[in-house]
């Protein structure tokens, strides 16, 4: 048996290397951009590679189409209901964007989208589903700012964004 796992060791090893050497690449690119404050520099650059170019959108609904965090519509006749986000866009773009989310709560509580739900997030008698709900319209909310920003249409200052002292 322990044969076995000193084959695994002895293909795992080098792979880790590797691994912490890309981590450590991708960090070092992502010290060169402005990093909003508690997003962290390996969240943002992921985040930024995964999209790509922000420009290749053309409005805000294609941005929360992209990553998946627009909700379903049900609709029939005169009736119109809107149902859970739809999931069907990028699953690493929505995961890093709820992510950043989270930490945002903490480092970030001057963001406008935040203060928007922040009843919810700050109740006094937390409501963890409301919660969860409110983080996914933040998020929502950032990917559409990060395309605003990253596109120069509003600098992020005006969404309450602070970035860290020696990326500024």
């Amino acid at each position: 048996m322990i044969g076995r796992l000193e084959v695994f060791i002895v293909i795992l090893g080098p792979l880790e290397e590797q691994e912490v050497k890309l981590m450590r690449a991708i960090q070092e690119a992502a010290q060169e951009q402005k990093i909003p404050r508690g997003v962290g520099p390996l969240t943002f650059e992921i985040l930024r590679r995964e999209v790509g170019d922000w420009s290749r959108f053309n409005n805000r609904r294609q941005v929360s189409s992209y990553t998946g965090l627009c909700p379903r519509e049900h609709s029939s006749g005169g009736k119109r209901r809107a149902g859970s986000v739809s999931k069907s866009g990028n699953p690493r773009v929505r995961a890093m964007l709820v992510e950043m989310v989270w930490r945002m709560i903490r480092w970030q509580p001057g963001y406008t989208a935040l203060q928007k739900w922040a009843p919810v997030l700050n109740s006094p008698t937390p409501n963890p589903a409301a919660r969860k709900k409110a983080v996914v319209a933040i998020a929502r909310q950032l990917a559409v700012d990060l395309w605003r920003v990253f596109t120069g249409q509003v600098e992020a200052e005006k969404f309450g964004l602070v970035y860290l002292p020696e990326a500024a």
